[in-house]
């Protein structure tokens, strides 16, 4: 017999989980008190009634003197409740023929106090003729009670037995162990694979039942190698994790294993050196949810918090949370008034003191929406003036657009014709607050003072906007820097949550914008990696609309842009500037089984398109331009409302050809002029034709979004470390 099967008959014990993993590593197991486990019906092969459960560690149902006691009228209490919750217990007999100790299990009736009536499982077959009733076995979870039977009468229906005095308490475990239903199991260990379910858990346990898959046989198995667990709820993953194996039961064809979880805390995120703040709540919030694999309804008060996870407390008797657990639904409870739910997944589980335990959970995913609220919430303890995507006062956007000069008059002299049109858009955003936008506003007293917004552009990418500031009264820091700051710590828990669709992070700003140009593209310049975070320089122009008629040159064609194009745009822009462009305007990507931008901006009232063209002579490709729609001012300055231009082939292409291609498209704007960046901006100069002016294209890969916060939260560390510098000199000299 093998050392794995001498261990067979410890099988159903109650074990203490940490000695266990202890004395795995000596060869042995400190077993400590009975929990018997029934079979289920397919381990038997059908529906047939289910034998006695054959116990054979008889010591440990003879407690000894200093065992702990619990009186009658607990007792009765306990009794009570597991019939409140259809719950059961089990029933040790001792079957006279072959003086064996058996476990049958039973459900209590309610109890007065003197005695105890229990209706036998109709899955459980028992002759009494041959066996004597010894005790009844309640298994909470974290101890075995252990209440000693004098039988008044039974049949084959039901028993009574006398009430005792006392019960006793056996085999207290270090954590409670929970029962768990439609839980799939895969173990997998260097090519052997096996699958089944789930029986049960603890913090630092799984018992699991699993035949071998396939052609592959037990005998594969090696129980000094750890091993890897997979657990599924409705073929969703929940927890996935290297084990270490404790112990097993059953034969060749199915087994019992209990496994003990090796990794007790993990990194779900790539580490930094500046984490975003953690803050404690008031007044107070807690966590809620339905536990993925007992489906029991758990809640916990919230230690501290943050845009990224929180931390909670739980006694050892309560433990719940295992480090790699997926919660699919957790809510997050503010005062009792506002619920925000949330995918999250535990991290680690660390003792605090003796029977304490802090469990840190990070957010894996959560609406654009609901991320608002929390980042609301959070954001207000930090600095009160904070608002993100709260509720606003138009008059106020409208008066601080002004004041901060980002109405300047050239700009405002082109939406004046149409300002009732661009008022409805703003109070949609600012109002509705739709999750294809979100914004930060910093305030005080009704009056705003900054503001930065971020817009969904394309179907992964999110545009920064709207970044403006003026000066707060009585307030010597950059308030500027103060809102760029909090849209960090705002952008450092929105970029991984997969429902906001964020791979890519862009902001156009002028060259000559010293603000932009150092926080931003100081970035791209220290960072050095175009694959990372790339600037492109476009030429911006307010093109005039011709007319419809222009028609292309002789051998020119404008047609919709095919793979062959976009193989030779690729080729084209990985050898002029190696950056994310493409990427980010999602050019020539298909979409399927997801709602696209498109439809998304539909179902809250607004417009986002776009189409691609190519323009090319006699089947060369010159040019690609991107015909984009959106609603009128959604950006300020029309970059998501005109034609972008790639020029692939800047001495080839002359102007004629291009601005008659740029008419036969500017139809749908139904204006006389519309804004048309290019590029490369080279182009423009070359063929002798003027621009207004030059606009950056920045884009970040957000899978870099750790480096850029970093690299940012020191920037503006030094940036204000100057301003109290110049503060001070200047107040010296006066």
């Amino acid at each position: 017999m093998s050392r794995s099967d001498k261990k067979d008959s410890r099988s159903r014990m109650l074990l203490d989980d940490e000695t266990a993993k202890g004395n795995v590593a000596k060869g042995t197991t400190d077993d400590s008190a009975a929990s018997p486990v029934e079979p289920s019906r397919e381990e038997l092969g059908g529906g047939s009634l289910l034998p006695p459960r054959l116990f054979k560690h008889q010591e440990l149902t003879k407690p000894p003197k200093s065992s702990p006691r619990i009186n009658k009228k607990k007792l009765t209490n306990i009794i009570n409740h597991i019939n409140f919750t259809n719950g059961y217990l089990w029933v040790h007999l001792k079957d006279s023929r072959y003086e064996e100790d058996i476990f049958v299990r039973a459900y209590p009736q309610p109890c007065m106090g003197e005695t105890i009536t229990c209706q036998w499982s109709k899955e459980s077959v028992t002759s009494f003729e041959c066996h004597r009733l010894l005790n009844l076995v309640i298994d909470d979870g974290m101890s075995a009670i252990i209440v000693p039977a004098k039988l008044l009468n039974a049949n084959r229906n039901h028993f009574t037995i006398h009430m005792p005095d006392t019960g006793y308490i056996l085999g207290k475990r270090q954590a409670r162990r929970y029962t768990c239903h439609e839980v799939t199991a895969e173990l997998s260990q260097s090519g052997f694979l096996a699958r089944g379910d789930l029986l049960d858990f603890s913090p630092l346990s799984f018992r699991i039942k699993v035949k071998p898959d396939f052609d592959g046989s037990f005998h594969w198995l090696n129980p000094d190698e750890s091993l890897t667990l997979n657990l599924y709820r409705n073929q969703k993953i929940i927890f996935s994790g290297p084990c270490r194996f404790i112990h097993q039961t059953g034969d060749m064809s199915v087994k019992e294993i209990v496994l003990s979880p090796l990794v007790g805390q993990f990194n779900r995120f790539k580490g930094r050196k500046i984490r975003s703040p953690r803050m404690r709540l008031a007044p107070s919030s807690s966590i809620s949810f339905e536990h993925p694999l007992s489906m029991k309804r758990v809640e916990r008060d919230i230690h501290d918090i943050s845009v990224t996870g929180f931390s909670v407390h739980e006694r050892d008797d309560e433990s719940v949370l295992l480090p790699g657990m997926i919660i699919p639904e957790l809510n997050i409870n503010y005062s009792g008034a506002m619920a925000m739910p949330c995918i999250a997944q535990v991290l680690y589980r660390k003792k605090v003191k003796k029977g304490l335990f802090r469990c840190g959970l990070a957010i894996l995913d959560m609406d654009a929406s609901t991320y608002g609220k929390l980042s609301n919430i959070l954001g207000n303890v930090l600095d009160p003036c904070l608002h993100v995507s709260d509720e606003i006062n138009m008059d106020a956007l409208w008066e601080f657009f002004f004041e901060a000069g980002f109405f300047y008059p050239k700009k405002y002299s082109l939406i004046e014709s149409h300002r009732n049109t661009f008022k409805e858009t703003y109070r949609k955003l600012y109002q509705a607050r739709p999750e294809i936008s979100t914004y930060v506003t910093y305030q005080k007293n009704g009056h705003i003072y900054g503001h930065a917004a971020m817009i969904r552009a394309y179907e992964r990418t999110w545009m920064v906007h709207h970044l403006a500031a003026r000066r707060m009264p009585g307030v010597t820091t950059h308030t500027g820097l103060n809102v760029l700051k909090q849209l960090l710590n705002y952008f450092d828990g929105l970029y991984h949550l997969p429902s906001v669709k964020m791979d890519y992070m862009m902001f156009y700003f002028r060259p000559e914008n010293r603000f932009p140009n150092f926080f931003f593209g100081g970035f791209a310049r220290d960072l050095k990696n175009a694959s990372a975070c790339s600037m492109d320089l476009f030429a911006f122009k307010n093109y005039r609309i011709k007319s419809v008629q222009n028609t292309l040159p002789d051998k020119w064609s404008l047609r919709e842009f095919s793979a062959v194009d976009a193989y030779r745009l690729e080729q084209f822009y990985r050898n002029h500037s190696g950056g994310l462009l493409l990427g980010a305007l999602d050019l020539g990507h298909e979409h399927s089984g997801d709602v696209t931008l498109k439809e998304l901006y539909k179902s809250h009232g607004f417009t986002r398109r776009w189409k691609v063209y190519s323009l090319a002579h006699v089947h060369e490709l010159k040019a690609v331009l991107i015909v984009n729609q959106s609603d009128f001012g959604l950006n300020l300055s029309e970059l998501l409302n005109g034609i972008k231009i790639i020029v692939t082939d800047p001495h080839g292409l002359p102007w004629e050809a291009l601005s008659s291609a740029i008419d036969q498209l500017a139809d749908i704007y139904k204006v006389d002029s519309i804004p048309v960046l290019i590029y490369p901006h080279t182009y423009l100069e070359g063929i002798d034709v003027t621009y207004e002016k030059q606009y950056y294209m920045w884009i970040m890969d957000t899978q870099y979004g750790a480096d850029y916060l970093e690299y940012m939260k020191n920037k503006t560390k030094i940036k204000l470390r100057y301003a109290l510098k110049f503060f001070i000199r200047r107040y010296l000299k006066r």
